[in-house]
């Protein structure tokens, strides 16, 4: 049935809720919450509004819309939340890092407390600390402090489990207590779990107390090695002490975002501050969508990452106002269960830390355009530069196959693919010879383009029958250039495979020198010469190399040890005398290959005549 937007638009209610824009495909483009659902949708078919031309843009491509009324905005908030991170609309600003934080878990609600790693915080009758920003940290201040406290690592069920069975290493190189075995009381256990809490809330003094005793008692019983394991812990200790900066006298939990944006792309960054110390900073990338304001891009990126995250501070420190700060809030609060405020400082120390947190993020912005600029002139602009050689519109996507074997001996055939510049990985394709007996690479690669243009040729068939795009078949997509590895030969073959199945397809050959180094393009019967400092002839070697590499590790996966020896078998003249000097001298087959005849002659119990019919065997076409 035809969607009238005039008329679905009189229909509208007056309520809160959340709206879905379809284009033509009937593809979500944007989701959208209101206060009032006739009000906001109106706005974007409404002529007489100045909408710019990016929004513009989206609405012609609205097709029809959907919405879902709630019974309040904060319901309606929770549901927009839910909707952007499954359907990932085009249109809205996106969060393009999907990032979990780690937690230090304390199991305080055990009889005998372990200290673990957690990538969530539960509302259960544990302790938590963090979220930390470095999962590796986490990890080895655990570690730290099971040496420290002797804190048990095993998941055994104490009490009950107390004596059933042997200390574990870790009781042997004292770095447990062993309660599993009732060798320490639950109180004294107690205590110590209990100082590790105190040195996970910052208070560093007694920790660094102890281990400056348990340093000068060894060291004055002369056990230097233990004075030794004591200073190095301590050591650990004050580094860790020192990375912790003191940000805030009040000792509260809270997050410092800023915001830096240039065109369509955003960064935010992260502060986290956790009982007034500065415990780690991270940045976020967002794709901004083409109507946001920067507060629009801060509430968009407030949704998605406290959607995600366990974890709310009492405090979130922006630097500006944002239209839903309040809805945001109330949100906020009810994921802690204790009021959460949104704050935009406007002097003194907070105000200094948005300050510093926006400078950062315009640095990662910078930064990250640099690096984007030089990326794409190693992909897609050496992908222009290759198709301006080749005197062709555009090239996208790139085949390059190999074949690898010895001797004829278990061939493979490889195919690699190139997208913009890039390895596509999940393209890449195997061929095990089924055809070909004997070392015949050219008629190997013939079977290999072949198999390969069939099934694409079949899929898309396929895939037209069931009204379906051929980016769902393996083979369907074709590519806009085939790259061979080697010259005319190989290209030729190629061409001949396309012929005969009626493909049109560029074909070009990757030229080696004598030192098997990338000398430049073989295309239309001509050789190319590229000039070795370009990014387009990096990108060439980088996908010879790719293939080479892609079809010797699939052939190295197929032949055993007996198989390999097998080869030498077939070659008239050489028994398993030979064969086994052959092997012994040069250790592979791989090197028997690339031997001259001299140096094969050389070889105990070889001579010229032997020499000859095992150089020709490698060699032989």
């Amino acid at each position: 049935m035809q969607f009238d937007i005039q008329e679905e638009l009189k229909k509208l209610p007056a309520k809160p809720g959340v709206y879905l824009m379809h284009d033509e495909k009937d593809a979500i483009i944007y989701v959208g919450k209101a206060i009032s659902l006739k009000n906001r949708v109106r706005q974007y078919f409404q002529t007489s509004r100045n909408k710019g031309p990016k929004i513009e843009q989206m609405v012609s491509r609205i097709r029809r819309f959907e919405y879902i009324v709630t019974d309040s905005e904060l319901e309606a908030l929770v549901l927009e939340c839910n909707l952007i991170k499954e359907y990932r609309p085009k249109y809205n600003t996106m969060l393009t890092d999907d990032k979990t934080y780690p937690f230090i878990k304390v199991t305080v609600a055990e009889d005998y407390p372990r200290i673990l790693f957690s990538r969530s915080m539960k509302k259960d009758k544990n302790r938590y600390f963090g979220p930390y920003t470095s999962a590796g940290a986490v990890k080895d201040t655990i570690e730290l402090l099971q040496k420290i406290y002797r804190i048990r690592t095993c998941s055994r069920k104490l009490p009950e489990d107390i004596g059933n069975e042997r200390p574990c290493l870790n009781y042997h190189i004292k770095q447990c207590n062993a309660p599993c075995q009732g060798y320490v009381s639950r109180e004294d256990y107690r205590k110590a779990v209990n100082e590790a809490i105190s040195f996970l809330s910052g208070n560093y003094g007694p920790v660094i107390h102890l281990l400056e005793e348990r340093m000068q008692e060894a060291a004055e019983k002369m056990d230097f090695e233990a004075a030794i394991i004591q200073r190095e812990l301590l050591n650990s200790v004050r580094q860790i002490a020192q990375k912790q900066k003191i940000t805030s006298s009040d000792g509260e939990d809270k997050d410092i975002a800023a915001l830096a944006v240039q065109d369509a792309d955003a960064v935010v960054q992260m502060f986290f501050v956790r009982g007034g110390r500065l415990i780690g900073r991270d940045h976020f990338y967002l794709r901004a969508a083409p109507h946001d304001t920067a507060a629009d891009i801060l509430s968009s990126f407030l949704k998605q990452f406290y959607a995600g995250t366990p974890f709310i501070p009492k405090t979130v420190m922006l630097p500006e106002e944002i239209e839903d700060a309040s809805v945001i809030e109330e949100w906020l609060t009810e994921k802690r269960g204790q009021k959460v405020h949104l704050r935009v400082p406007k002097k003194g120390e907070k105000e200094k830390l948005v300050e510093l947190a926006k400078k950062n993020a315009q640095m990662v912005l910078d930064q990250d355009k640099e690096r984007i600029k030089r990326e794409e002139g190693r992909t897609i602009g050496a992908m222009k530069e290759i198709a301006g050689l080749l005197d062709l519109d555009r090239i996208y996507r790139v085949e390059a196959y190999d074949i690898s074997n010895i001797s004829g001996f278990e061939s493979v055939g490889s195919m690699v693919v190139f997208e913009g510049g890039k390895p596509k990985r999940s393209d890449y394709r195997k061929f095990r010879i089924q055809t070909v007996k004997g070392p015949d690479d050219y008629a190997s690669m013939d079977e290999v383009l072949t198999r390969r243009l069939s099934h694409g040729r079949q899929e898309q068939q396929e895939l037209q029958e069931k009204n379906m795009e051929a980016k769902f078949g393996k083979f369907s997509v074709f590519p806009d250039l085939i790259m061979m590895d080697g010259g005319k030969g190989q290209v030729n073959v190629a061409l001949r495979v396309l012929d005969r199945l009626g493909i049109s397809i560029p074909v070009c050959g990757m030229v080696k020198d004598d030192n098997h180094r990338t000398r430049g393009l073989y295309y239309n019967n001509e050789e190319i010469p590229i000039d070795r400092n370009s990014e387009g002839f990096r990108l060439i070697t980088r996908i010879q190399d790719e293939a080479h590499r892609f079809a010797i590790e699939y052939h190295r996966s197929l032949r055993s040890k007996d198989q390999v020896h097998s080869v030498l078998d077939d070659i008239e003249g050489i028994g398993p005398t030979r064969r086994k000097s052959l092997m012994k001298t040069f250790k592979s087959l791989e090197a028997i290959r690339e031997a001259t005849k001299e140096e094969l002659a050389a070889a105990p119990s070889m001579n010229e005549a032997a020499a000859g019919k095992v150089y020709e065997f490698f060699h032989s076409r």
